[in-house]
C-alpha cells in the first residue's frame, strides 16, 4: 500500500492506508462500546460505529470480511455481523440474529434516520449494494419464474435449463460463461465451488454489465420487474416472520 487514499465514484475516501484505516476502524469499535455502556440502544450505536468505519475490507479471526464491492457498493450488514463481534454478550441475541439473517432490525428507522446516521457517503454507496446487488437478484428470479410459468402452460415440467435461459434472456450468455468472464476479469481463479462474497461481487458485475448492454428503457423496466418482486417477497417476510416481544 502506497500510504494514499482510494476515492470511489461516490467522493467517498475509503482509507487503504493500514495505519489510517486502523486508526478510523479502532475509533469506531471504542464508540461503539462506550455508547453501549451510557445506556445508548445498539442498534443505533452500531449504526454510529458503521458511520467511523473506514477500511473497506479486512481480515479478523481467521476471515475475511468485505464491506466494499467494487470499490461502489456497500454491505453494510457484513460491517453489523463484523461489529457485532466487537460486543458479544452484551446484546440480546434473538435482536442480533434478526437484524443479521433477516435484516430486521430491533429499531424501525426512517430512510432520512438511517441515512443521517451512517453518513450519506455510506448510505450512497449502500444504495448501490441495494440496486446492484439484491434488485439484480430478484430481477433474475422475475425472469427465472416467468420462463417456468410459460414452460409449465406449455406443458413442460422439466425445469432444467431454466436458470441458463433466465440469464441468456438478461446476459445473453449462461450462468458459467458468465462467471468465467467475470473471474478472468478480476484475475479470480477457476473453481468449481463460488463462495458468498464472490457471488455478490460477481452479481454486482452483472448489473454493470446490464447497464452497458441495455438501453435505459429496458433498464427502468427491468429495475421496475425486480423492485415489485422485492416488495412483495417484503410483504411475504413481514407476515411470516414472528414479532419480537
Amino acid at each position: 500500500m502506497n500510504g494514499k487514499s482510494k476515492l470511489n465514484s461516490l467522493g467517498y475516501v475509503w482509507r487503504v492506508n493500514e495505519v489510517s484505516s486502523l486508526t478510523g476502524d479502532i475509533q469506531a469499535i471504542q464508540h461503539l462500546k462506550e455508547t453501549l455502556a451510557e445506556g445508548k440502544h445498539w442498534y443505533l450505536a452500531l449504526l454510529e460505529a458503521i458511520r467511523l468505519w473506514a477500511s473497506p475490507e479486512e481480515d479478523y479471526n481467521g476471515r475475511h470480511y468485505k464491506y466494499l464491492i467494487d470499490n461502489e457498493a456497500f454491505d453494510w450488514l457484513v460491517l453489523a455481523e463484523r461489529l457485532c463481534e466487537e460486543i458479544e454478550g452484551l446484546i440480546p441475541e434473538k435482536e442480533r440474529i434478526d437484524l443479521l439473517f433477516f435484516d430486521r432490525p430491533p429499531v424501525e428507522l426512517t430512510k432520512d434516520e438511517f441515512k443521517d446516521l451512517i453518513g450519506n457517503a455510506k448510505y450512497q454507496a449502500y444504495l448501490n449494494y441495494l440496486y446492484g446487488v439484491l434488485v439484480e437478484e430478484f430481477l433474475i428470479l422475475s425472469v427465472t419464474e416467468e420462463i417456468r410459468k410459460r414452460k409449465r402452460a406449455s406443458g413442460l415440467t422439466r425445469d432444467g435449463e431454466i436458470v441458463d435461459e433466465a440469464y441468456q434472456r438478461i446476459y445473453g450468455a449462461t450462468q458459467q460463461e458468465l462467471i468465467n468472464r467475470f473471474r478472468k476479469e478480476n484475475g479470480y481463479p477457476r473453481r468449481k465451488s463460488i463462495t458468498v462474497g464472490e457471488i455478490k461481487e460477481f452479481t454486482y458485475w452483472l448489473f454493470k454489465q446490464r447497464l452497458k448492454m441495455c438501453d435505459k428503457s429496458c433498464v427502468a423496466s427491468d429495475t421496475k420487474k425486480a423492485l415489485l418482486k422485492l416488495n412483495y417477497y417484503m410483504r411475504l417476510k413481514s407476515r411470516s416472520l414472528p414479532h419480537s416481544s
